[in-house]
């Protein structure tokens, strides 16, 4: 396979994504996966720039499958596609440990959003909804049921653990931004020049960190 690893990650499936390369589809990946590990709360789903990568996945695992096992480049082909797979796989466990943290809370705010606003990928919705479930039934057979009748109801909200968006978090600006209000009484201006790095409170940049145009480090 005389083929590089990059030019194996051509995305060419046609559906609108394949323009890309896989590369920049990891790097994007890898964005997602820093700001997922950073910020104090959930952030929408990037389940379509994983699956595109564990598609091609797949198709470089065929390839390095001709490879001669003693060939060289097959090992670094491995140790590569061994990366790739840990920050997937990290990315979806951060986003799992954050819907077990925060389950009540972010099925609240995830019930105000339309579906092409979710947060959650079907599968992750799901996990959420069976895991409030199984909570409750704990709460019920180890808790409340051994308790005085009017206090038995499983009452959730009593149960919200919500994410620190106080939380100060690192950054780097992928662009120019002007115009960003500090929290606290003087309600303080500052701007990002492109590539500038800053410590500040989440909830000053979230939206930013959403759209891109900053990313957590």
């Amino acid at each position: 396979m005389e083929e590089s690893l990059e030019d194996s990650l051509l995305m060419d499936d046609g559906d609108g994504v394949g323009e890309l390369t896989a590369q920049t589809v990891l790097q994007e990946i890898e964005n997602a996966w820093m700001n997922e590990r950073f910020a104090p709360e959930i952030l929408p789903h990037q389940s379509d720039l994983v699956d595109c990568m564990l598609q091609q996945i797949a198709h470089m695992e065929e390839n390095i499958k001709r490879l001669d096992k003693n060939d060289l480049r097959a090992l670094v082909h491995r140790m590569e596609l061994d990366r790739i797979k840990y920050v997937i796989s990290s990315y979806l466990r951060a986003r799992l440990e954050k819907i077990e943290r925060y389950t009540i809370h972010i099925l609240s705010e995830e019930a105000n959003r339309s579906p092409e606003e979710a947060y959650l990928t079907p599968g992750e919705l799901r996990f959420a909804k069976e895991y409030l479930a199984n909570l409750e039934t704990f709460f019920k057979t180890v808790a409340l049921q051994h308790m005085p009748p009017n206090f038995q109801r499983f009452e959730a909200n009593k149960f919200t653990i919500k994410p620190n968006l106080q939380a100060h978090v690192f950054l780097r600006a992928n662009q120019r931004v002007t115009g960003i209000v500090l929290p606290g009484m003087l309600n303080e201006e500052i701007d990002f020049e492109e590539g500038s790095q800053h410590i500040i409170q989440y909830s000053a940049v979230a939206n930013l960190v959403k759209s891109g145009v900053v990313q957590l480090i």
